[in-house]
């Protein structure tokens, strides 16, 4: 790891950590971290040798890797579990999603997903998808770089579009298909139109839904001349 700032380095050879102020980075391999306050603490190895095992980062975090870039108020780094914990204002940004969160963002690198704590939302386009708790999972493309290729929801699950709102207690998005797949207390509102449900299927791209009941049903709330008709924007 490389540490540069632009107010200095401070050495605490007795607490075994540096301290890097003043725009400092921290850059290994293709990930760059950078605040206003940098901590990193080392241990010594076997030779003589030392490692930072832990970087701490307080204030306008920002972290930046090939396609996405994380922000932050603080944010904990784990060199050894791979674990990256941003606090405060937290939002992941894509070529094609945004991420945000109102508690914290956690990304595990070696497992290659990120967990969005409190009111957590994800954004890519005109889609939203909102949930307690947002599980985002990653997997590397044909250029080698790392995209979002599916999002698990869990609890208070809102989705919407321009032609629908979907609501569930926990879900299941397909970013590639556009396809989500919803269970528990699924409502789908299109209008003045609603469908509830034990279990859904919503193709997003199509705008094709497929409701299933348990033991209840499926229940329609039908109203005359609405049904087939996409939304007005009074009505979204």
């Amino acid at each position: 790891i490389e540490i540069n700032a632009e107010d200095g380095i401070e050495w605490r050879q007795r607490e075994k950590i540096y301290v890097a102020r003043g725009k400092a980075r921290a850059t290994q391999g293709e990930v760059t971290v950078h605040a206003d306050v940098l901590t990193a603490h080392y241990r010594e190895m076997p030779g003589g040798s030392t490692e930072i095992w832990r970087l701490d980062a307080n204030g306008n975090v920002r972290i930046a890797a090939p396609n996405q870039t994380a922000y932050g108020d603080n944010a904990v780094y784990d060199v050894g579990k791979g674990l990256l914990v941003l606090t405060g204002k937290v939002r992941l940004v894509t070529e094609t999603d945004q991420i945000s969160a109102r508690d914290s963002l956690e990304y595990w690198e070696k497992r290659s997903f990120a967990v969005a704590r409190g009111e957590a939302t994800a954004v890519r386009g005109d889609r939203r998808l909102a949930a307690d708790v947002l599980v985002a999972h990653f997997k590397k493309g044909g250029d080698g770089t790392s995209k979002i290729h599916e999002i698990e929801a869990f609890d208070n699950v809102l989705i919407s579009s321009p032609e629908e709102i979907v609501r569930a207690e926990h879900g299941i998005y397909d970013v590639e298909t556009g396809i989500a797949t919803l269970t528990g207390s699924v409502k789908i509102t299109r209008g003045a139109n609603q469908l509830n449900g034990a279990r859904a299927r919503v193709n997003l791209n199509t705008g094709v839904s497929l409701i299933t009941g348990g033991a209840q049903g499926v229940r329609g709330y039908l109203a005359p001349g609405q049904i087939g008709k996409r939304r007005s924007r009074k009505d979204r």
